[in-house]
């Protein structure tokens, strides 16, 4: 397990620092490094590692998604208001039912099975896109407008939409009938998840005004509540609908809204803590693409990953119409929404191992979004803001 490590950090580090040097995204040598060292390829990594992938993976997810509720102010948000809401929406509803048009005669796969493939792609990865929100808000890019809040908020509910639409395809693909009423679990996990995220974030912030402890110590504790509200969420969530990850911005945003200074403080030992969680995010996620499926899909699944594309494209500017942005502006937040990578890596292979006939093109499809999008938005944010976006003055 620590020669596995020592490659992960070694390998990983060298190829994101080349790309860096190519004015590429680190994170894209990140990846490659966990295709050339995973199962699929040299095998290097140990089992072990690789059985708690999914676990490392949701570990550095929590670590980023607190720094983002520790630099996510409420204020901004309500500033953004109407946008913010249908983003999180209305580009994934147009991006699954542009699938559901072109998967069909493109791939030969049955209308269920493009709506599944639709859910599953329509999932932004918040692992890529809120460290680069961040970075343009230290920068003070867009932040006048509260354009990173605004895809930062909106990407992070955008997932619990498509999770929960791409279950209840699956349920149905397995002859189990849809039940409109699985569509409320959507709005009451996001409200259960920001108000027990509020409630706790209050407690510790009392906590810490009665008890003195070191930032570090702070760090912990936000850590531990925060595995705590993702790991009890599959039990919560058989009584009532909960999003654990949405809790841990709501907690964070609550320590940043009742003691700004100390939020501060933390929010910058999370980014050096960021450092080591995106590395063995990325590489994990790398680790996770099975390369053979890409030829079992051709051209006809990047045909139907574009057309989903330009379908989300329209339902990013159609939330965006009254908002007050540019057509720059919205240009680019359409680039942004771009990236998929960690849901694509978790869910791929769930409707194969499901027994659904068009499974192996499903996990095709995933597979292809990871390699094309999550470089392709990465790569287009890097050299898109500071054309399209304005700098505020600081």
């Amino acid at each position: 397990m620590l020669l596995s490590f020592a490659l992960i950090l070694l390998i990983g580090f060298t190829l994101s620092g080349i790309f860096q040097k190519l004015r590429l995204p680190g994170l894209l040598g990140m990846l490659i490094a966990g295709v050339v060292l995973g199962p699929h390829a040299l095998n290097l990594i140990d089992p072990s590692i690789m059985n708690a992938s999914t676990d490392l993976r949701e570990i550095a997810l929590i670590v980023i998604l607190a720094r983002a509720g520790l630099s996510l102010d409420i204020k901004d948000l309500k500033r953004v208001g109407r946008p913010a809401v249908l983003m999180s929406f209305v580009p994934a509803t147009f991006e699954i039912v542009g699938a559901v048009l072109l998967a069909p005669p493109l791939l030969g796969v049955t209308v269920i099975e493009a709506a599944i493939m639709g859910a599953m792609l329509a999932a932004v990865s918040p692992a890529i896109i809120v460290p680069k929100m961040l970075t343009l808000m230290e920068k003070g890019y867009g932040t006048q407008k509260s354009i990173p809040q605004l895809v930062m908020a909106g990407a992070s509910a955008d997932d619990i939409y498509a999770i929960v639409l791409f279950t209840s395809f699956i349920g149905v693909a397995k002859g189990e009938s849809f039940s409109v009423s699985s569509l409320l679990n959507i709005p009451i996990s996001i409200l259960t998840g920001f108000a027990v995220g509020i409630g706790v974030g209050f407690v510790l912030v009392q906590v810490f005004r009665k008890i003195h402890m070191r930032d570090t110590v702070k760090i912990l504790l936000i850590l531990g509540i925060s595995f705590l509200f993702v790991g009890f969420e599959d039990a919560i969530t058989t009584v009532i609908p909960f999003s654990g990850l949405l809790a841990v911005m709501a907690l964070s945003g609550t320590v940043l809204k009742m003691q700004e200074v100390v939020a501060k403080r933390i929010s910058g030992k999370f980014s050096k803590v960021w450092v080591a969680a995106e590395l063995i995010l990325f590489v994990l996620v790398g680790a996770a693409v099975d390369i053979r499926y890409i030829y079992s899909a051709g051209l006809a699944a990047v045909l139907v990953i574009l057309g989903a594309l330009l379908f989300r494209a329209v339902g990013v500017y159609i939330s965006l119409i009254k908002s007050g942005l540019t057509a720059k502006e919205a240009l680019f937040c359409n680039i942004a929404y771009l990236p998929k990578a960690t849901v694509q890596a978790a869910v791929g292979a769930i409707p194969l191992a499901a027994g659904i006939a068009g499974g192996n093109v499903i996990l095709s499809v995933a597979v292809l979004s990871i390699l094309f999008t999550a470089p392709l938005g990465a790569i287009g944010i890097d050299l898109t803001y500071q054309r399209l976006l304005k700098r505020e003055k600081r």
